[in-house]
């Protein structure tokens, strides 16, 4: 949104932009279907309005899958404001198999108000991850699998930075060497974070859970607005640390990985190239900023699961690992979608 007097020359420039960008396509959620009868849903992408059902999930399945995406997030930012991954308490679980956090370490963060949001977003995220622990028996919870966090030429941020072209063959991207390196860092999760919970709310009929999903999707729309705003300021105030072209990068990145769907549904908000930095766009009524990533219709965007794994896997083709997650998630709906 524009930094300043939100007036209706100002809106309406904003509409005017919105009704330039790409066109949306439509797809169909795969992360399942919840309800009380246990929907039939596709775990992948789908190329149809109307798809035939590949695979049959539970609720267990999809709140398991919402929950090893907690983890990813939860450990991140537990590491940036603290030093530590999860404790034991909020890890185990006898679905999958169990592993641990590794490679994180405290941000010595120079700008309070960074080191502020970390710490509220670190509390968060872990509690998700401790309602939707809350939701199974000992026995139907997932375990945190192993995740990547770490900071090698080889490690999952390092391949991502490396996709995006933030750094070259052999280099390390260290999410916790400043400030401006943990917010990108955190621009990855929270965006796709929010893209996930929104993919999978039209198949929730589960009342609720659909206040429960909202909830949680409100919180990761708030966490994904305050990283944006804070790498936009930053980017205008410091030019040369070229924050806004950093996003834009990683958003193009992204692209490559959750693919394209065939038919447009814009009241959906729902795209296969739909994924945005924060660039500001000019137009004719002047330069406007790019907090809000949305449609012409001023709606968000949402991922199937698949696409949600397609990048925290780091991988375009269908995978049950990488990335991130370099022995995959745990439980049921694990499979990345074969990205056209």
């Amino acid at each position: 949104m524009p930094d300043r007097q939100p007036s209706m020359e100002t809106l309406e420039a904003r509409a005017r932009r919105r009704e330039s960008r790409r066109d949306f396509f439509t797809h169909v959620a795969g992360a399942a279907a919840i309800g009380a009868t246990a929907l039939a849903a596709s775990a992948q992408a789908q190329t149809s309005p109307s798809p035939t059902p590949t695979a049959t999930f539970t609720e267990a399945d999809v709140l398991n899958f919402a929950l090893n995406l907690e983890y990813l997030e939860a450990n991140f930012y537990s590491f940036a404001a603290t030093g530590a991954a999860l404790a034991a308490a909020d890890t185990g679980g006898n679905v999958g198999t169990a592993g641990a956090a590794t490679g994180g370490r405290a941000v010595s963060f120079q700008d309070p108000l960074v080191a502020q949001y970390a710490r509220e977003i670190a509390a968060d995220e872990l509690a998700h991850v401790r309602f939707l622990r809350s939701q199974f028996s000992d026995t139907t919870r997932a375990a945190q699998p192993a995740i990547d966090l770490s900071v090698s030429p080889t490690s999952a941020f390092s391949v991502a930075a490396r996709a995006a072209g933030l750094i070259q063959a052999g280099q390390s991207f260290d999410p916790y060497a400043s400030d401006e390196n943990f917010l990108l860092g955190a621009f990855i999760f929270e965006d796709v974070g929010v893209t996930a919970y929104k993919g999978a709310a039209p198949l929730i009929s589960n009342k609720v859970f659909v206040e429960a999903a909202a909830g949680i999707l409100a919180v990761e729309a708030y966490h994904a607005a305050i990283i944006r705003s804070v790498l936009y300021r930053k980017g205008l105030a410091t030019p040369s640390l070229r924050l806004i072209e950093a996003t834009t990068a990683i958003s193009d990145a992204r692209d490559t990985l959750d693919g394209k769907t065939a038919t447009t549904d814009a009241v959906r908000g729902i795209a296969a190239e739909d994924d945005q930095g924060i660039a500001p766009t000019t137009t004719s009524d002047g330069t406007v900023s790019n907090i809000v990533p949305l449609n012409e219709n001023g709606i968000a965007y949402s991922r199937t699961a698949g696409q949600t794994l397609n990048i925290v896997y780091l991988n375009a083709a269908a995978v049950s690992s990488g990335g991130f997650f370099p022995a995959g998630v745990n439980g049921n709906i694990k499979t990345s979608a074969a990205s056209a």
